[in-house]
């Protein structure tokens, strides 16, 4: 169970608002609730936030916007709720850099569950561990203890998601790493059919900020029906 962690709740519906902040509260979170979006950035200049919980559809500024803004500064995951189910809005949530989405009406239960596998690769991949963590080949270092992705000696910007996928893809060089696995390994919970297309997602934004988009990327492989490869 992680505690002691700040959770960002921004829903304008009160009653969903509420009902999140009472089932996060029994996992022993700390949860800062927010009914409007306008003094959230204000907020997290001031308060350290370890994940938060978006909706979309909200005046002022929507929960799509939000997500770009924060990602300009911060890394912690986001996770989108909404009443919106076409996949185009969850591609959109996911390519401005949200890690996860969920739709209304929605089991507290498995918002619960959600929240708790992102904490844990967010407690995962920035606990402070002394041990030398970098891979570096070809043109390119990694380094899972700072967080920094070099491409060509210049520093790229990633999310944690986007970061979490190319780790796991450095470590196994060379081998194809299953789209079900590697949705486990990062997002820390079980693969449904669906999910396919949140990998997918990642790694096209992936190879959009390494500049590799061609019909034959020079980095991440596509094997067809299988997952993907960083060949050696």
């Amino acid at each position: 169970m992680v505690i002691f962690m700040n959770v960002l709740v921004v829903d304008d519906e009160k009653e969903i608002a509420d009902l999140i902040e009472i089932y996060l509260k029994n996992e022993n979170l700390d949860v800062y609730k927010f009914y409007e979006s306008k003094n959230i950035l204000k907020f997290l200049e001031n308060t350290k936030i370890d994940l938060a919980i978006l909706d979309v559809m909200m005046p002022e500024i929507d929960g799509f916007a939000l997500v770009k803004i924060i990602r300009e500064k911060y890394n912690f995951p986001i996770i989108l709720v909404t009443a919106k189910i076409e996949d185009i809005d969850k591609i959109s949530g996911l390519s401005l850099g949200a890690d996860d989405y969920i739709t209304k009406p929605f089991q507290p239960l498995e918002l619960v569950a959600r929240v708790k596998a992102q904490l844990r690769r967010y407690l995962k991949y920035n606990q402070n561990n002394s041990e030398k963590e970098i891979i570096e080949f070809r043109n390119i270092m990694i380094n899972n203890k700072t967080h920094e992705f070099y491409l060509n000696d210049v520093k790229v910007d990633l999310t944690k998601t986007e970061f979490a996928i190319l780790w796991n893809l450095c470590l196994n060089l060379g081998e194809v790493l299953k789209t079900e696995d590697l949705f486990k390994i990062v997002w820390g919970t079980e693969y449904f059919e669906a999910d396919n297309n949140t990998v997918m997602v990642h790694i096209r934004h992936l190879r959009e900020k390494m500049k590799d988009t061609g019909k034959e990327p020079k980095y991440i492989k596509t094997v067809w029906g299988v997952g993907y490869k960083i060949e050696k």
